[in-house]
């Protein structure tokens, strides 16, 4: 499932809600029939693995970084982890592979590395819920393309709910939730939005046609 909209519209805080970072005023969010409000906010986040837009990276070790997702992971899961989430490649051509120390923020690191190791984490994690907040907005083409078929891998199996702004990785998602001023005001696939020509289908037409727009010019 994949929550689109306008900046501001209201899609990081449904993100915050589901983590149990704060209780709705209204409403109850629940998972699996429960209303996690009730619930151990340790349990629930148990259940849950994310990658998000700014990825947090340690002063330490690769192996340490990416065991974050799963303390006490066996190295053998760490590499395996990286492997799934095409980090080894990097990883392992580092002066020290796994043993190498990233640095604060991961300066060493570039934004796709980064968020390569962010997949590793949630892989390694293999919880059963997914939470993608904007992984690929801030990354070249050939990062994202990366990044991409990492993802593509990690969602696998589990519930994943994608939350984006560009609306080119949402394209295939079962199921599409339209926000605005913290509202959902649409619902649906692709598709079926686009031929609504409501919200989403301005949001679509501003983005891809602005796009194309772009490539032609460059080519010119």
């Amino acid at each position: 499932m994949a929550i689109v909209g306008a900046s501001g519209a209201g899609k990081s805080t449904v993100f915050s809600l589901l983590m149990r970072f704060y209780d709705p005023q209204s409403g109850a969010v629940l998972i699996d029939g429960v209303d996690i409000s009730d619930a151990d906010p340790e349990a629930v986040r148990s259940r849950i693995a994310i990658v998000p837009q700014d990825v947090t990276i340690f002063a330490a070790s690769a192996a340490d970084n990416i065991a974050f997702g799963r303390p006490g992971a066996s190295r053998a899961a760490i590499e395996a982890a990286a492997r799934d989430a095409h980090a080894d490649t990097f990883i392992s051509k580092l002066e020290d592979g796994y043993e190498t120390a990233l640095g604060e923020r991961g300066v060493t690191l570039s934004g796709g590395q980064r968020q390569r190791v962010a997949i590793a984490r949630a892989i390694l994690r293999d919880a059963p819920i997914l939470l993608l907040d904007e992984a690929t907005s801030a990354l070249d083409a050939e990062s994202e393309t990366l990044v991409q078929t990492a993802l593509e891998r990690l969602m696998e199996g589990r519930t994943t709910i994608v939350v984006a702004h560009r609306l080119a990785t949402v394209l295939k998602a079962d199921r599409i939730l339209v926000m605005d001023q913290g509202r959902i005001v649409e619902e649906g696939t692709h598709q079926s939005l686009v031929a609504r020509g409501g919200t989403y289908a301005r949001l679509a037409r501003l983005q891809f046609d602005h796009g194309a727009e772009a490539f032609g010019k460059a080519a010119e």
